[in-house]
């Protein structure tokens, strides 16, 4: 069999980590599938993945093959590509992450607009709090909200938020005041752990930084809850701007503390630059880093 072609397999199985599943992605029945992969195992000489009944786990051999592989077929579509013209159409899978909030509410409709666009392209969105890596887990775009360390990838800014503490209005009428931070301790907290993923809030920045001890009545995994539990005046949470947004507007939550915030995080559309950005990469990220800097949020 084809070497290119037992790759693909071998990438969709591990990145599926179902034969199933890998069979799905490619359109190919399940025992050709594992067909590929056993070929491929015999030329190599080696076991790339082990298979139980439950699932399917690239063996720590199979996970540098699985890097190399990405790499190479990457390198294979961008000299595609390239023999066709940069004006040629984007086409193939396109793995996208961002934060979940943020990632429903403003990078999935750039996807939806994009996949309209472009009908010869497919796209995995996984929205998750936590930082992806997005070379160890075959991202091509991903959205970051903080400070970037130094890395390979390339690095577009797109905009900024600030962690802000909010309440329902009818929740500030009946409850003590809160004009600085330490009036928190006279308040019910609502704590979103993807936010504030300690029980200290800092505020300020610098030497004029603070830390403030909160002790939650309501904590939560998700920011969506906080937002509820916030909406129904059951207290005070903290958040991110952007997330919120509509409902300052609208004045179903009120900013309070806003001469105590800390200083806004910048955002940041990321991708694996390589020696040339793939078309459906540049495409991609030239959509949704107009959308992005185009929205006032």
């Amino acid at each position: 069999m084809d070497r290119f072609f037992l790759m693909s397999v071998f990438v969709a199985v591990a990145e599926e980590e179902s034969f199933s599943g890998g069979a799905r992605r490619l359109g190919m029945s399940p025992p050709a599938v594992t067909r590929a992969i056993a070929s491929l195992e015999k030329r190599l000489g080696i076991t790339l993945l082990t298979r139980t009944t439950r699932y399917v786990r690239v063996t720590d051999a199979g996970l540098n093959y699985l890097e190399s592989a990405r790499r190479i077929l990457a390198e294979a579509d961008e000299a595609d590509e390239a023999a066709a013209g940069v004006y040629a159409a984007p086409r193939g899978h396109l793995a996208v992450t961002a934060p979940v909030l943020f990632g429903s509410m403003f990078v999935m409709p750039g996807i939806v607009d994009y996949l309209r666009r472009y009908p010869e392209v497919s796209v995995s969105a996984v929205f998750l709090d936590r930082v992806v890596n997005l070379l160890e887990e075959g991202l091509d775009v991903g959205v970051r909200i903080g400070d970037l360390p130094d890395s390979t990838m390339r690095a577009i800014p797109v905009g900024q938020v600030r962690r802000v503490v909010c309440a329902a209005p009818d929740y500030l009428k009946q409850s003590a005041k809160l004009e600085e931070p330490y009036d928190l301790a006279r308040h019910t907290i609502i704590s979103a752990s993807p936010v504030s993923p300690t029980t200290e809030w800092r505020f300020g920045s610098g030497k004029m930084s603070v830390g403030v001890k909160v002790h939650p009545r309501l904590a939560v995994t998700n920011n969506e809850a906080a937002i509820q539990g916030a909406l129904q005046g059951f207290g005070v949470t903290r958040l991110m701007s952007y997330q919120i947004a509509a409902h300052l507007a609208a004045g179903r939550l009120k900013r309070v503390l806003s001469d105590f915030e800390p200083p806004a995080l910048p955002i940041h559309v990321l991708h694996r630059e390589g020696r040339q950005a793939s078309v459906k990469v540049r495409s991609f990220v030239d959509l949704l880093v107009e959308r992005l800097r185009a929205d006032l949020a």
